[in-house]
């Protein structure tokens, strides 16, 4: 990655209230992995999965457990979690351009939109009457900001990203490409000659520090909004269906996806590919592998799973033909045990 003017050892381990074991002079100028970190750039070895390579490492200084110091070849940096560590430093490096204020001349701006000076508007977008851009607030190329909508301050929309209506971002929210808010929720009444749509009338309300992926969609409400608390994260490609309601520092894995009126607790983890049905409630702290499909409410903390493991075709097929014979094997077994005790009788 690109070298910046770097940090000392000592620095960063004072900064960021780490134990520096080794030279704290060098000078650390950027990040890199274990395997690959040259003698300026900082490394970190979370997952033992990775050990071997830390004795062969070449990086300035690497973030380990204690545990580990004594096989590390250079300066280390000792840190209970030395993921969300090395998180933390690797910030100092990222060297994002910072967009100059103002509105590209290629940009359309309703008379109605209200736009701060320190606001940051990209080529092609679009800002509707009534909508309200705050101060800090940065819109990359092709977004498109709806009547009624906020983008808080110091937000980031990345590119391409619509906020359809009544979308309020708080403050400090990314929102990576192609991702679409405020769309319809799938609301639709059966008629006698068909669906009659329902009007979505509420919009979409997301907290302070939350993070959006590219190409996520998240509807807005039949009536009430959809929320998403503060420090909210979710991946890429995800579907939050109309009135869901998701609590603070909740994460969602890609392609996951949680259907209308679901509520999910603070602090929960939904693995990729998970899906939650309609109207259940998610406890607090509660994590969702990967792949499982949530079908009642979960009241207690906890780690749930459902789903079947891979495994090889031929074994997959005989195991589902046997599936298939459980309800008939189940009958048999339940009328064997209903004749057991006659027949203990008899015998007596």
């Amino acid at each position: 990655m690109e070298r910046s003017t770097g940090f000392r050892i000592d620095e960063l381990a004072a900064r960021f209230g780490l134990e520096r074991r080794g030279d704290g002079m060098r000078v650390i100028r950027g990040v890199a992995s274990l395997a690959k970190a040259q003698d300026d750039q900082l490394a970190f070895l979370a997952n033992p999965r990775y050990a071997a390579d830390l004795p062969k490492t070449r990086a300035g200084a690497v973030v380990l457990r204690a545990e580990h110091a004594p096989a590390c070849p250079v300066p280390a940096l000792i840190a209970k979690d030395p993921y969300l560590a090395f998180a933390r430093i690797a910030v100092l490096f990222e060297r994002a351009p910072a967009p100059a204020a103002g509105v590209h001349p290629t940009a359309v701006i309703a008379s109605g939109a209200r736009i701060d000076p320190a606001a940051s508007i990209g080529a092609c977008c679009v800002i509707e009457d009534g909508a309200v851009v705050e101060a800090g607030a940065v819109l990359g190329p092709h977004c498109i900001v709806g009547p009624g909508c906020t983008v808080g301050a110091q937000s980031r929309l990345v590119a391409r990203v619509t906020l359809v209506t009544r979308v309020r971002l708080g403050k400090r929210v990314l929102v990576h490409a192609g991702a679409v808010l405020g769309s319809d929720g799938f609301g639709i009444a059966r008629g006698e000659d068909g669906w009659v749509k329902v009007p979505q009338l509420g919009g979409v309300r997301v907290g302070d520090d939350c993070e959006i992926g590219a190409n996520t969609t998240i509807d807005r409400g039949a009536l009430d909004d959809t929320v998403l608390e503060e420090d909210v994260r979710l991946d890429n490609q995800i579907q939050i269906a109309h009135n869901v309601v998701i609590g603070a520092h909740t994460a969602l894995a890609g392609c996951s996806a949680v259907a209308g009126s679901a509520r999910i607790g603070r602090d929960c983890l939904i693995g990729g590919g998970a899906g939650v049905l309609g109207h259940l409630e998610i406890a607090d702290r509660v994590t969702i592998t990967a792949m499982s499909l949530v079908t009642h409410s979960i009241r207690e903390p906890g780690t749930y799973s459902s789903g079947a493991p891979l495994e090889e075709n031929r074994r997959w097929r005989r195991n589902t033909a046997r599936i298939r014979q459980l309800d008939d094997m189940a009958r048999r077994l339940a009328a064997l045990e209903g004749r057991a005790p006659h027949k203990e009788r008899n015998d007596e």
